[in-house]
């Protein structure tokens, strides 16, 4: 009697032999060059767009150090022959002062308002059903679709009729254009918290439930601290955008003859440049452009990784 032995060579009709050593390394080598090529390719992107965004602010930043010969004769030039200190303060006394303090505390309320009402919001639609729950969501979140321009007839015409009934509101009042704040940053501020809040645990809600706590301790003490790096993504957003916004001052916060300045800081940049006339200082407009801008640059140098770990914490949770 005799025995069949198969060997490891033996193999089916019509298997794919395996890759030798040889073969590995060729896939091998032929992927590294991919990737290689790829990350060489993403490097240089990185690299020229870093140069056209970087470039413009240099630019700016140093064009508010010369003179206004130097920017007109020499407006590619990024280095100064002399260092102009005197335009900032020349900017500064020409009404940036003013500009500044209107934003801030144009800002200071219209913030809070938004962080306040929008997580507020955001938490009763994510952690509770209602009838009408959806509804609602999807009500703030169709504001999102609204471009703002659209609104600017009856917007304007609102406020301008509510001065009549109530004279803390209406054209060229700080109260208007913190309301109109407000609700322009809700729809954005509501679809972020929602998102956020819905990765929470329900385990520790209820727990503070169980231990006596009413549903507003539970989301000022408990949940509202959890949430605390979305609270802050959405905090520098909206900062941000409402400190860029010149759209709705213009609208709302038009100059008025014999009054003080009361617009905030992007519409008086544009008006201290339209107003120049035949007067070119425009070393001084650089200057407050600069002064503009390096607020933005410093909140959002400082709150990078808040703002980096509240966008991804949903994800990773």
């Amino acid at each position: 009697m005799s025995t069949v032995t198969h060997t490891s060579d033996q193999r089916r009709p019509g298997a794919t032999p395996p890759a030798g050593p040889a073969e590995d390394r060729r896939a091998r080598a032929a992927g590294g060059i991919g990737g290689r090529i790829f990350n060489g390719f993403s490097h240089l992107f990185l690299v020229v767009w870093a140069v056209m965004v970087i470039y413009p602010l240099l630019w700016v930043v140093m064009s508010a150090l010369k003179t206004d010969s130097e920017v007109i004769r020499e407006p590619l030039s990024l280095i100064p022959k002399s260092l102009q200190w005197d335009n900032f303060a020349r900017a500064w006394s020409a009404g940036i002062d003013s500009f500044f303090l209107n934003t801030l505390l144009v800002l200071v309320f219209s913030v809070t308002l938004t962080m306040l009402l929008g997580s507020m919001a955001a938490y009763a639609l994510a952690r509770y059903e209602f009838r009408g729950n959806r509804l609602i969501y999807w009500m703030f979140l169709s504001g999102l679709t609204l471009p703002i321009y659209l609104a600017a007839v009856p917007l304007f015409k609102g406020v301008y009729n509510m001065n009549v009934v109530f004279p803390l509101l209406g054209p060229n009042k700080h109260l208007t254009l913190i309301l109109v704040y407000v609700a322009w940053s809700l729809s954005f501020t509501v679809f972020f918290m929602h998102s956020f809040f819905r990765t929470l645990p329900d385990s520790i809600a209820e727990a503070a439930m169980v231990d006596g706590a009413t549903h507003t301790r539970t989301f000022f003490s408990v949940m509202l601290p959890m949430a605390k790096p979305g609270l802050i993504s959405i905090g520098i957003f909206n900062v941000l955008g409402q400190w860029n916004q010149w759209y709705l001052p213009t609208l709302l916060m038009q100059s008025v003859a014999g009054e003080p300045k009361h617009q905030v800081i992007a519409q008086g940049l544009i008006e201290l440049s339209v107003n120049q006339g035949y007067k070119s200082d425009w070393s001084g407009l650089f200057a407050g452009v600069t002064m503009a801008m390096l607020p933005v640059l410093i909140v959002y140098v400082v709150f990078q990784r808040q703002v980096q770990s509240g966008l991804t914490a949903g994800v990773s949770k």
